[in-house]
């Protein structure tokens, strides 16, 4: 790690549970102070800051308004935030033809408009210091396409579009943009999917088998070290050979 990272202050967005949650602790442990962001779930918000010590947010990060002052709580709290991880999202799956309005909007307005909310919530701070390490977290559907996901795939296709021109306004000022696009991982919400269809998953995967959830969050850590600061604008694939470009 970087010699830095021990006075660096990390949020990550939907931090409390799954990939978020890993991403939180991971970082904690690599030397960085966290602070975790988490939406609807109060209780398992509670419970994991108990159980980690980490400090806990809840706002809405669809909510532009919400996120502005969400990270000025944080920061009142905590001091200027140096690492911004983008990671809550939802999904509302639908074949195109079944899908609705709310089901397109809630997934784009989550998974892609909390990206520029809480990108335009710190973007101005981390100019000012001269220093920002924004790690988006997309998913190999934004690259290879899913049935059913017409609007999860738009919004995650969409976060990397985004990183690659952040990364070229940040350059200059040592703020670095990246994604990573998960492959399939081992989750609560992976847990739930029926054996046959999960066995097909595992089919298409050569690796043959789930991600963990520490393998992604190392990927963040790498790319919020200080020493990180000629990488910028990639999407760093941890599919396990799913999807290859």
């Amino acid at each position: 790690m970087g010699s830095a990272s021990s006075s660096r202050l990390a949020l990550v967005t939907g931090g409390t549970s799954g990939i978020g949650a890993a991403i939180s602790q991971a970082l904690l442990a690599a030397g960085y102070r966290v602070a975790a962001n988490f939406g609807p779930d109060a209780e398992s918000a509670r419970t994991f800051g108990a159980r980690t010590g980490i400090p806990t947010f809840g706002w809405d990060v669809a909510d532009f308004d919400a996120c502005h002052q969400g990270v000025l709580g944080v920061e009142a709290a905590l001091g200027p935030i140096d690492v911004l991880v983008n990671n809550a999202g939802i999904t509302r799956d639908a074949m195109l033809h079944k899908m609705s309005a709310t089901q397109w909007r809630e997934v784009i307005d989550v998974d892609l408009g909390a990206c520029f909310n809480m990108c335009r919530a710190l973007i101005e701070g981390m100019r000012e210091r001269r220093f920002g390490r924004i790690i988006n977290i997309s998913s190999v559907n934004g690259l290879s396409g899913q049935a059913g996901q017409t609007n999860y795939a738009a919004a995650k296709a969409g976060m990397i579009g985004f990183t690659k021109a952040l990364a070229l306004e940040g350059a200059s000022r040592n703020i670095t943009v990246n994604a990573i696009a998960p492959g399939y991982t081992d989750t609560d919400m992976m847990r739930t999917i029926k054996p046959e269809i999960m066995e097909q998953i595992l089919k298409a995967v050569p690796v043959g088998r789930l991600a963990t959830v520490a393998e992604i969050a190392r990927g963040v850590v790498f790319l919020a070290d200080d020493e990180a600061g000629f990488t910028t604008g990639i999407t760093l694939s941890i599919n396990g050979g799913k999807y290859m470009a």
